[in-house]
């Protein structure tokens, strides 16, 4: 699960490191997410996103995944992003 993060936006990819290919994403410019979330720099977007990330993984058939925060430390929209995540049912 790799989390990208701007001051407007936050997505997140699960990604096949061996396969080269991205399994499942989602974002905050996502269109069907656009009309709920009101900005996208906040804890409330990340959470969204947390849920909605594990809702598709979960359809997807993933259950468990390895968390890459990049360069952010595990504060703020990435503790929240993960968090959701969880809570909504995958395993990091």
């Amino acid at each position: 699960m790799s989390i990208s993060r701007t001051a407007k936006h936050i997505g997140c990819q699960l990604i096949d490191d061996f396969g080269r290919k991205t399994l499942v994403s989602v974002s905050t410019r996502d269109k069907g997410l656009r009309e709920s979330i009101s900005y996208g720099g906040n804890k409330d977007a990340a959470t969204a996103i947390g849920k909605a990330i594990a809702e598709r993984a979960l359809a997807a058939g993933i259950k468990g995944v390895r968390l890459d925060r990049g360069h952010g430390k595990y504060h703020g929209r990435i503790a929240a992003l993960a968090d959701a995540a969880r809570e909504a049912g995958l395993t990091l």
